[in-house]
């Protein structure tokens, strides 16, 4: 998984609440186990219109976003269905991080897992971000995870909690396979006596 350090992008103002996984990544593109190719589908029931043509009026399609790594979003983001696939669909676009003042549970825990940072502050400092993002691709954010900081386009910087160990796990771009990996020496011992001590099993 890529590690997770510090990112400087363009943010898009996305300030819709209630935003789910179906909007996110609607259920018809869930066939796939793949977690590359689906970010052209990324909320695609907003992006196109129901002949495919690119919506112009939709946040990500406008020329100053197309390459946003960043989402400022409205309050209870990835609500819904508990898909992983919707992490992913952010991911192969291009988003790194998202800022609400509140996600869905599960959503939030599989943002970590795949290497996205999802980042909740109160209300005032969302609108504060939102407002700077709106801006467009000239206010460009960075987001400092070892310091739990953002540092708005105009230099005024804002703290953000995050859990230990999930930081820790984004920062080494650690997934839960990489996690295992880190105890195959142990793994490998136990076997050994496993196959020493019970070598009927």
């Amino acid at each position: 998984m890529e590690k997770f350090t510090t990112l400087t992008g363009v943010a898009a103002p996305m300030p819709l609440v209630n935003i789910d996984t179906d909007m996110i990544i609607p259920k018809q593109f869930l066939k796939t186990i793949k977690r590359s190719g689906l970010g052209v589908h990324a909320f695609d029931e907003m992006r196109y219109d129901e002949t495919g043509a690119e919506n112009p009026d939709f946040v990500l399609n406008k020329p100053q976003y197309r390459n946003a790594q960043i989402i400022v979003a409205g309050d209870n983001f990835g609500c819904g269905s508990s898909r992983e696939h919707a992490p992913w669909a952010l991911a192969d676009f291009g988003i790194r991080a998202v800022v609400s003042t509140s996600f869905a549970d599960i959503f939030y825990n599989n943002c970590f897992k795949n290497g996205m940072l999802p980042i909740r502050l109160p209300q005032e400092q969302v609108d504060l971000l939102m407002r700077d993002s709106e801006r467009g691709a000239n206010a460009r954010m960075t987001i400092d995870l070892e310091a739990q900081e953002i540092t708005t386009s105009d230099g005024e910087k804002i703290h953000f909690d995050i859990d230990p160990f999930k930081k820790h796990c984004l920062l080494n771009g650690l997934d839960d396979i990489g996690l295992t990996l880190q105890k195959v020496s142990a793994i490998g011992d136990y076997e050994t006596r496993m196959e020493q001590s019970r070598p009927w099993v």
